[in-house]
């Protein structure tokens, strides 16, 4: 008997210490190496600029003069403004600096209407606010108002292959530009000599992703032409460090809806070789009610030009937007805030503007409307003016990578929901204010990158990827097939050809 008791006491001995061992096996995590964008940010000491990285005036084909450009975009809180015409280099803010031919032929066709108008060195809006252009002893031009507030110039902002078929890549800091018949290629080989960055403009314009209706649709790698686009893209980021990435949201959304999901596809490639590409929103205006569409907020150690390239060039920045055109995302959106908050007004508001987009397809899928329809609906929160009316905008005040438990946390203020999206999936939605994501609970999910939406009731912030494993992935495969040839200036017509193919199918 007591043999047996003493057997008794050493196998409890023995489940106590394994009992004891256990949580800590279970405690271990996976080995996963997290490349933040952020790092090196200062979240205390560095400050947050709403920057304007795309907009027109008359000076090219947009309506507003550049004055009256300037004091709706003071009126609209921006802090940084580039000024981004067509084939016309930006120099200065205070005289005009057109280009004589980009002007001339716009004017003769009317696509540029009124005399121009620069602020001079000093002036009253007609809103009644006065101002002053002065210029650092940097070099960095300043529009200061009255009540204090100073609004940064970009240096040669400029949207370049201003007769090209919109191949368009905008350009900062490179006083470049060629007004001939030019490829993206071209644009891009260029401004990187110049020494300046540059970004591949609403590419869903130019491959004609704008028109279709369905997610699953665009940029479907199974189809000739949409794979042609996403190779010739990821060939032109991987050549020329001086291409920062795409813009993803622009303006109202209509012509960028599906632009989230070509960044998720380069995304893909290129982590899979752990490498970035980043993403910027603008607004590409033309009128003065788009100028608040979309924007970027800028991560800057100092309020210089000096540090928006650097932001830029190294992906210290959030993309931003009042406006949401995808209806997958649209969607996601109103399952959470109903999930979270409920059926609030928030949610009946994007719910009605989801339920609206599914009907017009549905239409044109079924001939009930026109076959060369567009989807053409847009979640926003701006009035006819372009005014923005919710009373706050989501703001990331800080992200904070944890390596050795694998975790992410956003802190944000005026946020409702954060999106986790990894290999252009959604795989998890948590309220803004308890928003930390394991990766672990997500090992199964997860590609080579994470990124994180921000929504709130004034819009949608976008945060640059987090790569996963970067170093481990170094080198390990190209972003761009192999095969892979350009076909330069007339590549255009592959986008054309789809669509009609794909209007000629709805219509039969």
């Amino acid at each position: 008997m007591k043999k047996y008791a003493k057997a008794l006491c050493v196998l409890i001995a023995m489940l106590l210490v394994f009992a004891a061992v256990t949580p800590a096996f279970a405690a271990e995590k996976d080995s996963i190496t997290i490349t933040n964008p952020y790092d090196g940010v200062d979240w205390t000491g560095f400050g947050q600029y709403k920057t304007a990285l795309h907009t027109h005036t008359n000076a090219s084909d947009g309506d507003p003069t550049m004055k009256e450009s300037l004091e709706r975009h003071a009126e609209t809180g921006f802090d940084i403004v580039a000024s981004t015409d067509h084939g016309t280099v930006n120099y200065s803010w205070e005289y005009p600096n057109e280009d004589k031919f980009i002007h001339g032929v716009l004017k003769t066709v009317g696509k540029s209407e009124g005399e121009l108008e620069y602020p001079g060195k000093e002036g009253t809006f007609k809103n009644g606010i006065s101002y002053t252009l002065s210029t650092d002893k940097n070099g960095d031009d300043f529009l200061t108002l009255n009540n204090g507030k100073r609004i940064m110039r970009v240096p040669y902002g400029i949207e370049q292959n201003a007769v090209s078929v919109n191949a368009h890549v905008n350009s900062w800091f490179a006083d470049y530009h060629n007004n001939f018949i030019t490829t993206y290629e071209d644009a891009v080989k260029g401004v990187e000599k110049a020494g300046g960055v540059c970004v591949i403009n609403h590419p869903g314009e130019y491959s004609k992703a704008r028109y279709e209706i369905r997610t699953e649709s665009a940029y479907n790698e199974g189809t000739f032409e949409y794979k042609y686009f996403i190779n010739k893209i990821a060939s032109l980021l991987s050549k020329y460090n001086t291409c920062i990435g795409i813009d993803i949201n622009s303006k109202g959304d209509d012509r960028t809806r599906f632009d989230r999901k070509l960044w998720d596809i380069l995304l893909q490639r290129f982590a899979d070789n752990g490498e970035n590409v980043f993403a910027i929103c603008s607004s590409d205006a033309h009128q003065l009610d788009k100028i608040d569409t979309g924007f970027v907020y800028a991560i800057m150690e100092n309020f210089d030009s000096a540090s928006l390239k650097k932001s830029l060039q190294s992906g210290h920045f959030f993309g931003a937007s009042h406006c949401i055109g995808n209806p997958d995302e649209l969607g996601q959106i109103a399952e959470a805030l109903k999930e979270f908050y409920g059926e609030t007004e928030l949610y009946s508001g994007v719910k009605s503007v989801y339920d609206e987009m599914l009907k017009i397809a549905g239409e044109i899928e079924d001939g009930t409307r026109d076959a060369d329809s567009r989807l053409g609906v847009t979640y926003k929160v701006l009035d006819d003016d372009g005014y923005c009316t919710a009373e706050t905008q989501p703001v990331i005040e800080s992200i904070s990578v944890n390596d050795s438990e694998n975790t992410i946390r956003i802190e944000s203020t005026d946020a409702l929901i954060v999106r986790w999206i990894s290999n252009g999936k959604l795989i998890a939605s948590q309220k803004a204010d308890s928003a930390e994501i394991d990766l672990d609970d997500y090992s199964g999910k997860l590609g080579n990158y994470i990124r994180a939406e921000v929504f709130g009731e004034g819009g949608i912030v976008y945060t640059q990827a987090f790569l996963l494993n970067a170093e481990l992935n170094s080198g390990k495969s190209s972003p761009v097939d192999a095969g892979f040839f350009d076909l330069g200036i007339i590549d255009f017509l592959l986008g054309v050809f789809m669509n009609w193919r794909e209007i000629l199918s709805r219509m039969i």
